[in-house]
């Protein structure tokens, strides 16, 4: 395969060498270039569409790999007929078809449990199929993301997750506020929460929930509650993490169960909570109009930063100024809402730093 190097082109190329006592950071590239999309050419370069975004995407990947003493460059090229570039697209596709087959058998496998679990399965067992399930759809997601030029497999994939989550709706369909009744806010303050790492629209508001309505002093950690470091680990309260209490219920996520279980009835969390659960649901149940842009914003916040404190602190600061837009909007901040004054200033500062 010949590809010509232009000063525009189809394609972006990376092109990149590192010294072999760096195999820890080529790992590290190689799983970076894996989650972005591209595709290896002959072993020897990297690719991608060309487009702004990949573009930057590149960048910061070759600036990692000079910075610890590699060697790399971005190029723009251009297929010289159209058999190359059918060959590149095929690249493409094979890929991401590989990635849906596996999708495909995990979710036949699931779409079983879920189908004996509905003969008298215990309450745990629901929760873990809602979970998998969970997981299953973000990876699915993923997939879609880089699938550049439509790979077969999408569709039956799509198809066996829209079965397994309509059953697990059934079985767990159960109110939050039948979970558990409301909780007192004061044996919560001052405590650590923990979460899974990467956040995204309802980890991040529902941190914000806590910081706001529940504790203005949480910590949050990252992790697994039950391969966390014992130090980290010990004591702190999960949060939209596997059978977490404070998780996804029946038809609520994480920030609504939040809100049931510590009677938070503010319009401005409300509102918020409507934005969360269609976004994070991926339902248009609410379908407020703001959905579409907080969700951009958050998986912009989720390309800016790869540190989780970072993140997180940067996505609670967001949820803040949504806030407040809401409470400014209906002139209701000074009846409806704590002020944010004082230490509750200092606290969202914090917040936008972390």
């Amino acid at each position: 395969m010949t590809i010509a190097v232009t000063t525009g082109g189809d394609w972006l190329l990376l092109i990149y060498l590192l010294p072999a006592k760096h195999a820890h950071a080529r790992v590290q590239a190689w799983r970076r270039l894996q989650r972005l999309g591209a595709v290896p050419l002959k072993n020897s370069a990297y690719v991608l569409p060309d487009s702004a975004e990949a573009r930057e995407d590149f960048e910061w990947i070759k600036n990692e790999i000079v910075g610890i003493g590699g060697q790399a460059m971005v190029l723009a090229a251009r297929a010289p007929d159209a058999a190359t570039r059918d060959e590149i697209v095929r690249t493409f596709q094979s890929a991401r078809a590989d990635a849906f087959a596996e999708l495909a058998r995990v979710g036949s496998k699931l779409l079983e449990r879920s189908s004996r679990s509905r003969r008298g399965a215990r309450p745990s067992n629901l929760r873990a199929l809602k979970q998998a399930a969970r997981r299953l759809r973000e990876r699915f997601e993923d997939a879609v993301r880089v699938d550049f030029f439509g790979a077969p497999g999408h569709d039956r994939v799509a198809e066996l997750i829209a079965r397994i989550e309509q059953g697990a709706r059934k079985e767990t369909g159960v109110k939050t506020s039948a979970h558990a009744a409301a909780i007192n806010r004061k044996d919560y303050r001052g405590r650590t929460w923990l979460t899974r790492p990467r956040p995204g629209v309802d980890r991040m508001s529902s941190a914000w929930l806590i910081r706001r309505f529940i504790d203005p002093d949480a910590s949050f950690v990252f992790g697994d509650p039950a391969s966390a470091r014992p130090a980290i680990a010990r004591g702190a309260i999960p949060f939209d993490t596997f059978e977490a209490d404070f998780g996804h219920h029946g038809s609520h996520c994480t920030f609504e169960t939040l809100c049931d279980r510590f009677a938070i009835a503010d319009e401005g969390a409300r509102w918020i909570g409507r934005l969360v659960h269609d976004l994070d649901l991926k339902e248009d149940t609410y379908r407020e109009p703001e959905a579409a842009a907080v969700g951009r914003m958050v998986e912009g916040l989720r390309r800016m930063y790869h540190d989780d404190q970072t993140l997180l602190g940067q996505g609670m600061a967001t949820f803040e100024a949504l806030y407040q837009s809401f409470t400014a909007k209906a002139g209701s901040s000074s009846s409806r809402a704590p002020r944010t004054t004082g230490s509750r200033r200092r606290h969202i500062r914090r917040a936008a730093k972390r």
